[in-house]
């Protein structure tokens, strides 16, 4: 199990960075993974080519870009580096924009950093941790707050809402599904809504029922049959198409009230 603060180093957290635009931000990114000897250059570059290539699905939440590529040989070892902003720049998303958080993520697989992405998830969703993290003065300060130093009090309202079970249909209880979540290199982003998902249902009681699986487009292009849904961000939506299966935007990936509200909907419950 690979803790969140064993991937992100004090040297990698950068405060009050001045960017100019969103390459900028991302270089910025990048740098701090040279740096900190988790990538080379060419990683920085592979980062920059995923959203021109993809558009901004990696702004994943209201002011979080969460920049990565593939996994190649420019990652020398899993690892990430956290960007705060001085001055928040757009990214070109329709609604997370502007975006004054750059978390990069370097991964040599697609499963070993698992757990931190989970750990991640939770503390952005969290507001008490994510307004701690916006106010932190030093790198030692985020790593304390990411590392579980600061008790979080406040929830979602949807938390409450659906922390009691949520009965499911009679088909649906029979069965087990299987959901699919997608971004462009089924290592970040899929992940990270795979795990916010995963605490819905968790708290419906359908963990049971229903199995979430992260990919990359052209997997789940192959993989929607055997999928009741496709939940996944505008941009990646728009290069899916028609898979045959309901594909499902979501704005915001740490937004448990959000996801809440898919899967509602999904299943008409």
């Amino acid at each position: 199990m690979t803790a969140l603060t064993d991937l992100l180093s004090l040297s990698a957290v950068r405060l009050d960075v001045d960017a100019a635009d969103w390459r900028a931000a991302i270089r910025a990114a990048g740098q701090a993974l040279t740096d900190d000897g988790i990538s080379t250059a060419e990683y920085t570059s592979q980062m920059l080519a995923n959203v021109e290539d993809n558009g901004p699905y990696i702004v994943i939440a209201p002011g979080l870009a969460f920049a990565h590529a593939r996994p190649s040989p420019a990652v020398l070892r899993t690892g990430m580096s956290w960007i705060r902003l001085a001055r928040p720049v757009p990214f070109g998303h329709d609604t997370n924009d502007p975006v004054g958080l750059v978390v990069a993520l370097a991964a040599t697989d697609s499963s070993a950093h698992t757990e931190a992405l989970g750990a991640l998830a939770r503390a952005l969703s969290d507001p008490t941790t994510a307004t701690a993290l916006e106010r932190a003065r030093t790198a030692e300060e985020v790593l304390t707050l990411l590392g579980g130093g600061q008790a979080t009090t406040v929830v979602e309202s949807v938390a409450s809402a659906t922390a009691e079970s949520v009965e499911a249909p009679a088909e649906q209880a029979a069965s087990h599904h299987k959901i699919l979540t997608v971004c462009g290199n089924g290592v970040g982003t899929s992940l990270f809504l795979k795990n916010t998902l995963e605490q819905v249902l968790d708290r419906w009681g359908w963990s049971p029922h229903v199995t979430v699986e992260a990919t990359d487009t052209i997997s789940a292009k192959g993989k929607a049959s055997e999928a009741v849904a496709i939940l996944t961000s505008r941009e990646i939506a728009n290069t899916l198409g028609d898979v045959g299966v309901p594909v499902k935007v979501v704005q915001d990936f740490t937004s448990t009230a959000e996801v809440d509200n898919v899967l509602r909907d999904t299943y008409s419950v």
